[in-house]
């Protein structure tokens, strides 16, 4: 089953990778990094003991593709490349001021 994780390099995001990885599914990482590091997927990443893949078209089980899902050409090419079976979205802004802003 393959899962996209949208923040997944947040604090929860990455929290729930290990997790899903730990029982078994292959996920998809997509985060523009506004309001993570990469350096928490490379945390999950010695946690479970499975490396951390950079190649979008990879049929990996830990995929990380650096993007923003308000723009529609990345997603297209997630949903389009990976057979997508669940979305779990934590992506999000971490001030709610600058949430309602923007």
């Amino acid at each position: 089953m393959n899962i996209l994780v949208t923040g997944g390099a947040g604090f929860i995001g990455s929290h729930v990778c290990v997790e899903l990885l730990l029982s078994g599914y292959k996920i998809i990482v997509i985060d523009n990094l506004s309001n993570s590091k990469i350096t928490s997927l490379h945390g999950v990443s010695k946690i479970v003991n499975i490396n951390l893949n950079f190649d979008a078209a990879s049929d990996a089980y830990f995929t990380f593709i650096q993007a923003d899902i308000c723009e529609k050409e990345p997603l297209e090419k997630i949903f389009f490349t990976h057979q997508i079976d669940a979305v779990i979205h934590f992506a999000g802004l971490k001030s709610v001021q600058e949430s309602v802003e923007n």
